[in-house]
């Protein structure tokens, strides 16, 4: 039995390596133009960020770790320039899981201060349990942080980083490029489907609500949207967004005030049915979004 057991566990871990490995060949970076200097990059993970300068890059996001080598010959097929800033709009691995890799001693890594703190936590065991280098753990951590606001300037073009408190996490930040008018959501925004909210790390229905709501401040018709997940979007579509998500948390809060559990909201599939088919076919579905909603407004 023993020996079969090591079998088991060799073969089960054979298994996952080939399909790491198979999954890593299938991963394709495209590239979408959004204005003249700034362009969206889908791989696996978060959608990127890159603004190509007067005489530097700046970069949103670096999606996962074995994906850097990727990412760096898809940003050299742009530009030569080299990058400057890398900006992470929050903590999640698969929008910062590839800081070791792209942070240098030319490169700046810049987020919210709660980013800094909880990459900290998240790390720090890996580093006690000797599966990550201390050297590769200080170079996960941001270097500049900020509590509210920060502005880069670069020729022409104002960069506005601003804190939007507790929606997908408690440390996101949206980027906006004023010149090129293009806004970087982060995990704030997923377009085309519900949104995951990290209720665990300080996310909130209403929060989530309220950084859409400041995006619309400042954006016009014409702006270019990169979400966290999904296919650029524009002012409209996040308009129609907001209106879903102001719909079905308005229908779990009257179950709420009704005495409904959670099991009986997450059932209830009139709820949701309405938008179900265009947006929950992607990672949270119909019934997972009643319940990120029902235990956000109960908490």
């Amino acid at each position: 039995m023993k020996k079969k057991s090591i079998f088991l566990l060799f073969f089960m871990g054979l298994i996952s390596t080939i399909s790491i490995k198979a999954q890593d060949k299938e991963v394709t970076i495209t590239v979408d133009t959004l204005a003249q200097n700034v362009y969206m990059l889908t791989g696996q993970g978060g959608n990127i960020g890159i603004y190509v300068g007067e005489t530097h890059v700046f970069m949103i996001d670096d999606q996962f770790d074995r994906l850097s080598e990727k990412l760096k010959t898809a940003i050299s097929s742009l530009t030569d320039k080299p990058i400057a800033f890398l900006f992470n709009t929050h903590m999640h691995g698969d929008h910062s899981g590839g800081n070791a890799r792209f942070n240098s001693e030319t490169v700046t890594l810049v987020a919210q201060d709660k980013v800094r703190e909880r990459i900290q936590l998240n790390l720090m065991p890996k580093v006690e349990a000797n599966e990550m280098s201390a050297e590769d753990y200080a170079k996960m951590l941001p270097e500049v942080t900020f509590s509210q606001d920060i502005t880069f300037y670069d020729g022409e073009e104002t960069i506005m980083a601003f804190h939007v408190h507790h929606a997908h996490t408690d440390g996101d930040a949206m980027v906006f490029f004023m010149q090129n008018n293009v806004l970087h959501m982060g995990d704030t925004y997923f377009s085309g489907r519900y949104p995951y909210i990290d209720l665990k790390s300080g996310g909130s229905i209403d929060g989530f609500l309220n950084a859409h709501k400041k995006a619309l401040m400042i954006i016009n018709d014409e702006t270019k949207i990169i979400p966290g997940h999904g296919r650029p979007s524009n002012k409209a579509e996040l308009q129609s967004y907001v209106l879903m998500l102001e719909d079905i948390r308005k229908k779990v809060q009257a179950r709420i005030d009704a005495g409904a559990s959670l099991d009986e909201v997450m059932a209830k599939t009139s709820l949701t049915e309405p938008y179900d088919a265009m947006y929950g076919t992607g990672f949270i579905n119909p019934e997972r979004i009643r319940e990120i909603i029902y235990t956000s407004l109960k908490k």
